[in-house]
């Protein structure tokens, strides 16, 4: 897990990161400068219907190719990681859920200070029309499970992390227990 000591100073900062640096001493008591960065959890969903379809997207940005992605962005400073999730949702998706589960939080890297979260939106519906970003096209994907996991294994599928841990599953023969935490047997 990512941490920043307290007697670390902030001395840089931009609109996704923050730099931290602080002096170590080291096992031979001479002193080393480290340094990690801060930057705002993250939040992905893993939105599914009444039906147990998985909503997918489908997304590009004016700077790369195409990807495939679960619903989610980055919190923003007042928001906390299952508000971020449920205004992410409703903006990407036009879909709206009372039903949350946190599924995993994860840190990406020993030098970033940064806490990824995905949750689980059961009994998504519709409610709205999409509302992006200038910089985002997003198509929605509505798939079964079988389908879902080829995206998943999809090298163009952006959330490794999360896909990792799903081919984890299947390949130690667990893949129903993981179906069960997802669906909740809905």
């Amino acid at each position: 897990m990512a941490w920043i000591p307290e007697n670390a100073k902030k001395v840089f900062s931009w609109k996704s990161f923050d730099v931290y640096q602080w002096e170590q001493e080291m096992f031979d008591w001479s002193k080393k400068v480290f340094e990690k960065l801060k930057r705002n959890d993250s939040v992905d969903i893993v939105a599914i219907d009444k039906n147990n379809n998985i909503y997918i997207l489908e997304e590009q940005h004016p700077w790369r190719e195409p990807f495939f992605w679960l619903v989610g962005w980055t919190c923003e400073d007042w928001e906390t990681p299952i508000e971020t999730a449920k205004r992410e949702l409703l903006e990407e998706t036009w879909l709206k859920s009372d039903d949350w589960e946190l599924f995993w939080s994860y840190t990406r890297s020993s030098r970033i200070d940064h806490k990824s979260n995905i949750f689980i939106a059961r009994n998504c519906n519709k409610i709205q029309e999409q509302n992006l970003d200038a910089w985002e096209k997003i198509k929605i994907k509505v798939m079964n499970w079988s389908d879902f996991l080829c995206i998943v294994a999809n090298p163009k599928f952006r959330v490794q992390e999360f896909a990792l841990e799903v081919l984890r599953e299947i390949f130690l023969w667990k893949e129903e227990e993981l179906k069960n935490k997802i669906f909740k047997n809905i």
